[in-house]
């Protein structure tokens, strides 16, 4: 069986900015499941894979920019279960020189050690790849495969998102969750019981990701999005969100992307400290992973001449 139902653990979280907050803070540690296919790539990857086995497809292809978990995880995750896969990249800049583009790209690096090949496209075109003639073509240059979305959010995705949580989570009162696509968002609210809230923190700007979400959820009210903390928009970061993750990391040992949970972390903290959750609140946070993104994002930071993340 493909990507089996793992529960993941719990780990309470002891922070000195929350310690005289009485509000309790947990993460749901996702990016524990698997070293290479970790957090929500691991959920929205399970029944893509059944569904493709079942289908008999050999070959996946996906989309992704150059630093994406999903190409990441996708490539592990055909390595380990004998899918031949393809990735579509954001930028044809990339394919100038692809050795050299490979050789110092941590992530296209990994994906192309788990056998992934990848296809460069320009940026113009990439907002086309829903399109049916950019299908069509994939399938005349590539022959047949699955196809699965670029952070991998579709129905599949979903039902995978669902299982997060379990029965042991309804504790709490509040579940937080960073945001992409917004596939892991809509399982979780899909699985969240009446009394509990969930709030959403996406990574990009812009308002459009409620339209999506609403598109896979069950008619349930319980949820929002703050979008305070995305800090400029997707893959932005400042210096004082490094410090954060550093922090956090020093005094917690839970590593956090820069991406995606970083972000979230600093806004359930920040909102902690400004009193924004009642006492007595139990908070739990989910962990998606994402955590190969380190490497790529320390090489920006470092050509930038600013603190590199722990």
């Amino acid at each position: 069986m493909f990507l089996e139902n793992l529960h993941s653990r719990i780990q309470q979280i002891h922070f000195s900015e929350i310690a005289t907050k009485e509000v309790s803070l947990y993460i749901k540690r996702e990016d524990e499941l698997h070293p290479f296919i970790s957090g929500n790539k691991y959920r929205k990857l399970k029944y893509n894979l059944q569904d493709a086995k079942r289908l008999e497809k050999s070959k996946l292809i996906t989309f992704g920019g150059a630093y994406s978990n999903h190409i990441a995880a996708t490539a592990a995750a055909g390595f380990e279960y004998n899918f031949e896969t393809i990735g579509v990249i954001r930028g044809d800049e990339l394919a100038l020189n692809t050795d050299e583009v490979i050789l110092n790209n941590p992530t296209l690096k990994f994906a192309s050690q788990h056998g992934m090949k990848f296809h460069f496209v320009s940026r113009s075109t990439y907002r086309e790849k829903e399109s049916t003639s950019f299908i069509n073509n994939l399938k005349a240059e590539f022959g047949d495969f699955y196809l699965i979305p670029e952070g991998g959010t579709n129905n599949f995705a979903v039902k995978g998102c669902e299982e997060i949580l379990t029965d042991k989570d309804e504790i709490f009162n509040v579940i937080c969750s960073a945001i992409g696509t917004g596939g892991t968002i809509s399982g979780i609210i899909n699985a969240s019981k009446k009394h509990q809230k969930v709030v959403g923190f996406p990574a990009l700007k812009g308002d459009f990701l409620q339209n999506e979400i609403n598109k896979y959820i069950l008619k349930k009210d319980n949820w929002c999005l703050n979008t305070n903390y995305h800090f400029g928009g997707y893959a932005k970061i400042s210096e004082e969100l490094i410090t954060f993750i550093n922090k956090f990391k020093k005094e917690t040992t839970i590593p956090l992307d820069p991406v995606y949970t970083g972000k979230m972390l600093f806004g359930i903290i920040d909102l902690i400290k400004n009193d924004y959750f009642k006492k007595g609140t139990k908070i739990i946070a989910i962990h998606t992973g994402g955590l190969q993104g380190i490497d790529g994002m320390n090489l920006y930071l470092k050509n930038k001449n600013l603190p590199q993340i722990n």
